[in-house]
């Protein structure tokens, strides 16, 4: 135990140097972005078939492309996709009940690339995906003042399973994501820069989170739990701090006129974003519901009314379902993919034959310390009110907490995607406070660093059942740590 110690301590005394430190500090975040761009597009376009949701999401992205607006598929169309007939849809319209912004950018990619490849479909959410974790490294700058603790929250994101599995796939969620956690990145350098002394109409950081909500809220409509929570935020933060300043007129000038200019700056922003996420809708005359009244606005509406009736209404059983309580637990991951072949079968050596799986499950070295620490970071919160603690919670309040008010839904584990980088946030305000907190804290960076090599050694563990390598049997089964896992 003395030599791990001693080793331990070596390796932080050593990562410490100065020399190390800035070599880190320079080259580390094009490290962990180079990371994360081998683990996203490696072999990206296997497998060649429909993953889950994508049977959806693909073949919308590909009509709204080309015609402006989702549109219908013969009876089971998708063999015949995945073989390169890609513009068998109807001239039919589709009902579809997820907003269009998200199926823009997945037809984007396959415009670039070609429907007819399934690299094509993926390649824009795992771009995002990438960008996502450098997005990530720069809020945790902000936030902690340190890029050393920045780079560890993107190196963490940049290799847990669910990030992985979900920018490797093209759904709706890493995008949705993306667009939430870029919102919060300019809505800290709003908060940076405000200035309580005086009213400021114009706040170009707050424009721009707006910008970013309703691009997040015109892919799945989800974002506007975000949009609500980081609104109150900055207007009631913004009284509170004019209040802890002495200002006599605090309620008038922090929550009403002040809240006036945050209004004008986020939610009319962003609902002209998500508008014109519908332009093609509106410019063509084929689309669902399109012609439902005499004009395009009315029409709209009613689409909108029949989703919220889908959505509020939607209790389908489904065997990977996932109630939101557990989402926390990861006590039932869903699985995305997955084929099995017999001994002898494509070269299969095994005498139990051989799998190949997708399960969007999360780095458990990563994933549990990280949803502990969330506990951690709020009981901290009640106690202190410590800012930073308070930032953190409030993207969990805008990614997790509406759907504890939505248990009978049918829900997935995979929604928790959302709200996965402030469950890193909070994994490195804990250890963060560890270190800073140690009697010995070169040991404990020490420690850190070897928890870091752990969750490292975790990912080259789970790896395979995340991109789908053809495994023995035994070997996938090694991995199903839980019964629900299976």
């Amino acid at each position: 135990m003395s030599s791990i110690r001693a080793v331990i301590a070596s390796l932080a005394n050593y990562l410490n140097g100065r020399a190390v430190r800035a070599l880190v500090n320079r080259f580390g975040p094009w490290a962990v972005i180079a990371l994360a761009a081998f683990l996203r597009l490696w072999q990206l376009g296997y497998p060649s078939k429909l993953v889950f949701d994508e049977t959806y999401y693909v073949k919308d992205a590909w009509t709204l492309w080309n015609t402006g607006s989702e549109k219908a598929w013969p009876t089971d169309p998708n063999a015949a996709f995945e073989a390169g007939q890609v513009n068998n849809f109807l001239s039919d319209p589709s009902f579809v009940v997820h907003p269009p912004l998200g199926k823009w950018l997945i037809g984007l990619g396959m415009w670039l690339f070609g429907a007819d490849s399934s690299f094509a479909w993926r390649i824009s959410t795992a771009l995002l995906g990438i960008a996502a974790v450098a997005v990530l490294m720069a809020v945790a700058k902000l936030l902690f003042k340190s890029q050393g603790w920045a780079i560890a929250a993107g190196f963490l994101f940049a290799i847990d399973g669910h990030a992985i599995v979900l920018a490797r796939t093209a759904l709706l969620d890493s995008t949705l994501m993306f667009f939430v956690l870029l919102a919060f990145y300019f809505l800290l350098k709003d908060q940076n820069l405000r200035n309580i002394d005086k009213l400021v109409w114009f706040r170009p950081w707050l424009l721009a989170a707006g910008l970013s909500l309703g691009a997040a809220t015109a892919v799945k409509w989800s974002g506007l739990y975000f949009l609500a929570a980081f609104g109150l935020y900055v207007v009631i933060s913004e009284a509170i701090a004019r209040k802890a300043a002495g200002q006599s007129d605090w309620i008038f000038a922090g929550l009403i006129k002040q809240g006036l200019a945050k209004f004008l700056m986020l939610v009319p922003t962003a609902f002209v974003i998500y508008l014109l996420s519908w332009t093609g809708w509106i410019l063509s005359a084929g689309g669902y519901d399109r012609n439902s009244t005499d004009n395009w606005f009315s029409s709209l509406i009613e689409y909108h009314k029949a989703a919220y009736g889908f959505h509020v209404g939607l209790s389908t059983p489904h065997s990977y379902a996932s109630n939101p309580l557990s989402w926390l637990f990861a006590i039932r991951p869903t699985s995305f993919f997955y084929e099995g072949i017999k001994y002898g079968e494509n070269g299969c050596l095994s005498a139990d034959g051989c799998s190949s799986a997708i399960t969007a499950l999360g780095n458990p070295f990563i994933w549990w310390p990280a949803a502990a620490s969330l506990f951690f970071v709020a009981i901290w919160y009640l106690k202190t009110r410590e800012r930073l603690a308070g930032l953190i919670l409030l993207g969990i309040a805008g990614g997790y907490v509406p759907w504890i008010f939505y248990l009978q839904r049918t829900t997935f584990q995979f929604y928790s995607i959302a709200f996965l980088p402030w469950m890193i946030l909070a994994l490195i305000f804990v250890a963060r406070h560890y270190v800073n907190t140690a009697a010995r804290p070169v040991r404990a960076q020490g420690l850190f660093y070897a928890y870091l090599g752990l969750a490292l050694a975790g990912t080259l563990f789970f790896l395979p059942i995340w991109i789908g390598t053809w495994t023995p049997y035994w070997y996938w089964h090694l991995h199903m740590w839980i019964p629900s896992w299976i």
